[in-house]
C-alpha cells in the first residue's frame, strides 16, 4: 500500500509568540525535523504553511499554504497528494515522534483499520468543570479508564479521510472527522516523549530530551 504523508505545519503560534515550528531544534527546524520523521514511513511528503512563509520546504517533496483551520489545511494538503492509499497526517510540532509509531499506525491501517492513532492512557482524575456566576465548579467526575489522550502521527485510508473532508466541517484532529462518518479508529499505543511544542519551556523541554539521547 503506496503511502505519503502530510505535516501540518500552518498554525500562527499565538500561544507561543510566533510560528514555533520554524524554530531550531539541533541543527535544523522543529519542520524539518518532522518532515524527515514522516520518511520513514511515506514515498511522498507535503507540507502546509501559513501564508507569508518563506522557507526552503523543510525538505518536503510539496509546499502548500493552508486555510484558516487545522482542517482546512490538511483539505488543502490533500488536495496535492499523488496516488496512494494510505494518508499519515502529522503536526509539525511534534518533531520526537519515532520511527515505531509510524510504523504502527500505518501497520494498523495495513491489517484493515480505517483510521489509527497514538493515545496514551489518562492517569490523572479528569473533573467536567463550567463557569458559574464568575466561579469554576465542579459538575462531574470522568470514568478515566475510558479516556485517552491523542497525539499524531495519524493514519488513514486516503478515500475514508476524503470522505470525512468532504463535508468542510471542523475538528481538532482528523479522527474527529473519521469518526463523524461512522470510520473505525483504532488505538495503538502512544509516546511519552511525543510531546507537542506549545509554549517555549515545551522547546526547551525538547532540547533536553534531544541531548538526553546522545
Amino acid at each position: 500500500m503506496l503511502v505519503a504523508a502530510i505535516v501540518v505545519a500552518a498554525g500562527r503560534g499565538v500561544r507561543f509568540g510566533g510560528p514555533k515550528q520554524f524554530s531550531s531544534l539541533g541543527d535544523t527546524s522543529v519542520a524539518a525535523r518532522s518532515v524527515n520523521a514522516t520518511r520513514s514511513v511515506a514515498e511522498f511528503v507535503v507540507l502546509v504553511v501559513p501564508e507569508g512563509y518563506r522557507g526552503a520546504g523543510e525538505g518536503a517533496d510539496v509546499v502548500v499554504i493552508g486555510g484558516e483551520s487545522r482542517a482546512a489545511s490538511v483539505r488543502a494538503g490533500l488536495a496535492t497528494l499523488p496516488a496512494c492509499e494510505v494518508v499519515v497526517v502529522h503536526d509539525a510540532a511534534r518533531p520526537l515522534a519515532s520511527k515505531a509509531l509510524f510504523d504502527a499506525v500505518v501497520a494498523a491501517i495495513r491489517s484493515g483499520a480505517e483510521g489509527a492513532i497514538p493515545g496514551l492512557q489518562v492517569t490523572d482524575t479528569v473533573k467536567r468543570a463550567v463557569r458559574r456566576e464568575g466561579r469554576t465548579v465542579v459538575v462531574e467526575t470522568l470514568d478515566r479508564s475510558e479516556l485517552v489522550t491523542v497525539q499524531t502521527p495519524q493514519a488513514f485510508r486516503r478515500d475514508v479521510l476524503e470522505r470525512a473532508h468532504a463535508a468542510n466541517v471542523e475538528a481538532t484532529d482528523d479522527a474527529a472527522l473519521v469518526e463523524a462518518v461512522g470510520g473505525t479508529v483504532v488505538i495503538v499505543t502512544g509516546e511519552m516523549n511525543n510531546f507537542k511544542i506549545t509554549e517555549p519551556a515545551d522547546l526547551a523541554r525538547m532540547v533536553a530530551a534531544l541531548e538526553g539521547d546522545e
